[in-house]
């Protein structure tokens, strides 16, 4: 993965929560993804391009199934192309599923600082938890908040103005990590205090938006934003 920018812009009122997108940025789920799209599209005679890669990161699932049967005009409905991806997913969930780089880390300092800590992710309620689960740091999170409980997915900033709602803060007391450019888009939308974290799939994304630019989750500016120091 390329470096990412420098980038860090200190908060302007200190944090007092932290709220994590899921996939790509606590589990390696987009490397998975890439796996099962490209299994995906394989059973229906086509190959995964960068384009599409490109474009369906950070959609909901149905909007990312949607974009590839308009990519390839697919002869299946959403619902059939979701079923196919599902069994695929599973498998890898339960091979190849494994946290990022810094995460258990970060979960854990600002468990022991008494941050509070959610999530908020465009993945479905049953699927967010399994990944909690599979990875262990179910426990570690006060809230999960899906795609279930908004009415319009990322790169709409509803999901975050929730969070800044169950919380009981106002949206610029509250860090969000994301590591899509969509994900960025909804946060820094709402108003909170947005930390951009690339991985491999979404380094070439514009992070327009974010006031940190992270290496990793186990940057060490994540945690000065956060007023909890270094180590």
């Amino acid at each position: 993965m390329a470096n990412p920018p420098v980038k860090f812009d200190p908060p302007s009122t200190p944090i007092r929560a932290v709220v994590f997108d899921l996939d790509g940025l606590l589990v390696n789920t987009e490397d998975l993804y890439e796996k099962s799209g490209n299994e995906l599209l394989s059973q229906h005679g086509h190959t995964m391009n960068d384009n599409l890669r490109e474009q369906i990161i950070g959609l909901t699932a149905h909007k990312s199934l949607q974009t590839m049967i308009d990519a390839f005009a697919l002869d299946t409905t959403t619902e059939e192309l979701y079923a196919e991806s599902e069994a695929i997913m599973q498998r890898l969930i339960a091979n190849e599923l494994q946290p990022m780089p810094g995460m258990l880390e970060l979960l854990a300092r600002l468990e022991a600082s008494h941050v509070p800590r959610i999530v908020a992710t465009c993945g479905q309620r049953h699927y967010a938890h399994e990944l909690l689960e599979v990875c262990n740091v179910a426990h570690h999170f006060e809230l999960v908040l899906t795609v279930d409980d908004v009415e319009r997915g990322k790169p709409d900033p509803e999901i975050y103005e929730l969070a800044a709602q169950r919380l009981g803060l106002p949206p610029v007391a509250m860090m969000v990590l994301e590591d899509s450019a969509n994900g960025v888009r909804a946060a820094s939308a709402a108003g909170a205090y947005t930390v951009a974290v690339p991985n491999r799939h979404t380094a070439s994304h514009s992070f327009e938006g974010a006031s940190l630019i992270a290496e990793t989750l186990a940057d060490q500016r994540i945690l000065i934003a956060l007023g909890l120091g270094l180590g």
